[in-house]
């Protein structure tokens, strides 16, 4: 069914009159257009104002009893709320879905699978980002979208959480695995969308092609929705957008972005006018309360349904008789809102790494934390042992590396080395590359705070042996 004989559906069964019908029809001609003014449809209708602002009265009161949101409404933007519940119903009866066709066996590009179903394991809540985001697609013909927040504040699991649902095309920017550059995006993207939408001849294209070829295929009711978390960690010349993302979009196409907070002046996503960018900061206050619910329920989730570390937590949390609502608010304060200081601190409390603090001594904030551990490892007493040195070597190196190549670097025995890495397992990410297990640093918050060590005690000799060593190490592998 089409709009305009939905419409005409609509109108019968709200008892609309044919004049009144007339003027829906040309009021709200397109899904994905703003509704015409009372003086455009004066001059399409070829009636007077006061004629068009009385039809549409009587229009806004047949349809409140479906749509209470008019009776509620004072003044203007009637219009735009019927256009917006009726477009609603219509991708409804149409059975429209936001989610392309997947030709292949994989619901989303398999090079992200890990990535995706690690980050939603213990999704919650972020309902507001969602009904925003939603809200953005159904009133824009096409647009950008782009999540803000500080390292840790759930971004990535926010678009991994999208994806899972909706099966988007998407590409996660991955600065400690090389995977951050618009060749790299491109390819990606280009093989997802060829897949999903069987776009002959594509192999080469570029992607505002690309998009033109999709848009073009795309069914009724339906939209595409590219998610590009991290464009913070995206590496490329300044001077054009980030990942060479177009100017210009097709109707019913909409980016989904992620990125660190940056100054205005390295804004590096420019559009053509219509196009819309939106933010959403989820540093903002207005979304104070909603940061914390969210920060409260996983909490929560951890406490009461992971069996990996409910009863370690449980235990913690009796021997120190606290109540089950005051630990969830005592550190939900002490989170900061954000989501990766509770991915290490309530395991941490779990396998008994706090026992010896009560919940006051724990940690503030996800940077003291990370200083707390460092501390806690006697980084800070006893520096230039072999744990800082693995550390330093993973952080200059900035890639996936084998243990092996660790030990070769450090001039250390294997397995010193190997038992340093499995020390601080949950902050590096293992993979399988070419066979080797290889390590990185997991997440952009650890990886500053690394890098802020450095910049402090840059002068330290150990921090020029670690990258003498690395030089030598490869050249002689060159040789």
């Amino acid at each position: 069914m089409d709009w305009q004989k939905f419409l005409q559906g609509e109108s019968g069964i709200h008892e609309l009159s044919p004049e009144q019908t007339e003027t829906l029809l040309s009021a709200l001609f397109s899904p994905e257009k703003a509704p015409l003014n009372q003086v455009k449809l004066s001059a399409d209708l070829s009636i007077e104002e006061p004629t068009v602002k009385q039809r549409l009265g009587e229009i806004y009161k047949k349809f409140s009893a479906s749509f209470p949101e008019l009776s509620d409404k004072q003044g203007a933007g009637k219009l735009k709320i019927l256009h917006t519940k009726l477009k609603q119903k219509y991708y409804q009866t149409s059975q429209s879905v936001v989610v392309p066709k997947v030709s292949n066996s994989s619901p989303y590009a398999e090079e992200f699978t890990s990535l995706i179903e690690e980050k939603i394991r213990t999704f919650c809540g972020r309902k507001f980002v969602f009904d925003t985001f939603k809200q953005f697609i159904t009133e824009n013909p096409h647009g950008y979208f782009t999540i803000i927040g500080d390292a840790g504040m759930g971004k990535s699991s926010i678009v991994a959480k999208y994806v899972s649902e909706h099966k988007s095309p998407c590409y996660f920017n991955i600065l400690v695995e090389g995977r951050n550059r618009p060749e790299l995006f491109l390819k990606s993207i280009r093989r997802q969308l060829i897949d999903r939408y069987q776009l002959p001849n594509s192999e080469d294209a570029d992607l505002p092609t690309l998009l033109a070829n999709v848009a073009e295929k795309l069914t009724l009711g339906e939209r595409l929705v590219i998610a590009i978390d991290a464009l913070d960690e995206v590496e490329q010349e300044a001077g054009e957008n980030l990942l060479h993302l177009p100017t210009t979009l097709p109707d019913r196409v909409y980016f989904l972005l992620t990125r660190r907070p940056y100054n205005l002046g390295k804004k590096r996503l420019s559009v053509s006018p219509g196009v819309l960018v939106t933010d959403l900061d989820l540093r903002d206050e207005k979304y104070a309360n909603y940061n914390q619910d969210d920060i409260k329920e996983y909490i929560g989730f951890v406490i009461n349904t992971d069996s990996e570390y409910n009863n370690g937590l449980r235990n913690w949390i009796q021997s120190r008789s606290i109540a089950d609502t005051a630990f969830v608010e005592q550190l939900a304060n002490k989170s900061e809102n954000n989501f990766m200081y509770l991915r290490y601190v309530l395991p941490a409390i779990a396998k008994g790494d706090y026992n010896d603090l009560s919940l006051k001594q724990l940690p503030d904030g996800l940077q003291e934390y990370y200083q707390n551990h460092w501390m806690r490892m006697g980084l800070e007493a006893k520096p230039g042992q072999l744990m800082e040195i693995v550390l330093y070597i993973l952080l200059e190196i900035g890639t996936p590396i084998p243990c092996e190549m660790i030990a070769g670097i450090a001039k250390e025995d294997e397995c010193d080395v190997e038992a340093v890495l499995d020390e601080w397992v949950e902050y590096l990410k293992k993979q399988n590359v070419d066979g080797d297990i290889c390590y990185t640093i997991y997440h952009a918050s650890f990886f500053d705070f690394l890098k802020s060590k450095r910049e402090m005690h840059s002068k330290r000799k150990l921090f020029r042996e670690v990258n003498q060593r690395i030089t030598e190490y490869l050249e002689k592998r060159m040789a």
